[in-house]
């Protein structure tokens, strides 16, 4: 048996998530493409929380699972292409390899620019990244192979020299600049603990350069995981429409997993 066409419902959310979209691709930046962009973000929405999205970009690709999808319209800002703040988490992340517990990002003035396609940029951008502590010693291995790291269900740092096969050193990081110091408090060796002197030397790990200006702002260990605080002064993006016609598409599919393939 044949099914008859679906109808055009303007109510229907995939529907309305058309119309705002090609109604935002040919209003100039003002109050009018605002507000298309913001009912856009509105009714994408319910659609992709708890969605597994893989974006696959010219470097590596990044797959993750949005867990929440929150905005703070602001209207007294809400002219002239100005749309408010953005607050998206996403879980069970990987990124060029590496898996992070989750990541957290906070958009703060987001706005449209005037371009063709139209860009959507903020400024500043504030993350969160809940690294585990597998992922964190192959990061702190690829900038110093002399150490490896572990964070117990403690919450505790530790870290084994390589030159010390024996022994395990329980650290407290701390973050100057691009520099991340793992200030030492204890040494274990076997069964006996003993303090380090408060006078002892830090060592410091030099991070790599962070891509797109961006810096860190804090670090903090929790109970096998340790979460790093990040800013980027600006983020900015270009929404083409075969990337929008796409995302459209699948997400029209009831559980299945979204695949977008960003240009270059």
């Amino acid at each position: 048996m044949t099914r008859p066409p679906r109808r055009w419902d303007p109510l229907r959310p995939l529907d309305l998530f058309t119309s705002v979209v090609s109604t935002a691709a040919v209003l100039p930046v003002s109050t009018g493409a605002a507000a298309a962009y913001r009912t856009a973000l509105l009714t994408v929405r319910p659609l992709v929380i708890g969605r597994r999205i893989t974006v696959r970009l010219a470097t590596s690709d990044l797959a993750l699972t949005v867990a929440e999808f929150d905005s703070r319209w602001d209207a007294g800002i809400f002219a002239v292409g100005h749309i408010g703040t953005v607050n998206i988490t996403a879980h069970k992340v990987k990124w060029a390899g590496t898996v992070l517990n989750s990541i957290s990002a906070k958009l703060n003035n987001l706005h449209i620019r005037p371009s063709v396609p139209p860009m959507l940029a903020a400024a500043p951008v504030e993350l969160t990244v809940e690294v585990p502590s597998d992922s964190l010693d192959e990061l702190i291995q690829a900038a110093e192979p002399r150490i490896s790291t572990e964070i117990g269900e403690d919450g505790v740092a530790r870290i084994r020299l390589s030159r010390f096969r024996s022994g395990v050193v329980e650290v407290d990081p701390q973050l100057h600049g691009n520099t991340l110091w793992l200030k030492p408090r204890s040494l274990t060796l076997g069964s006996a603990r003993v303090p380090v002197p408060g006078l002892a030397p830090a060592y410091p790990v030099r991070l790599p350069e962070l891509p797109y200006g961006m810096t860190l702002t804090s670090v903090e260990v929790g109970p096998g995981v340790v979460r790093v605080g990040a800013t980027l002064p600006e983020w900015r993006f270009d929404l083409p429409r075969a990337v929008l016609d796409e995302v459209i598409n699948q997400l029209s599919v009831v559980g299945r997993p979204l695949d977008v393939i960003w240009p270059g």
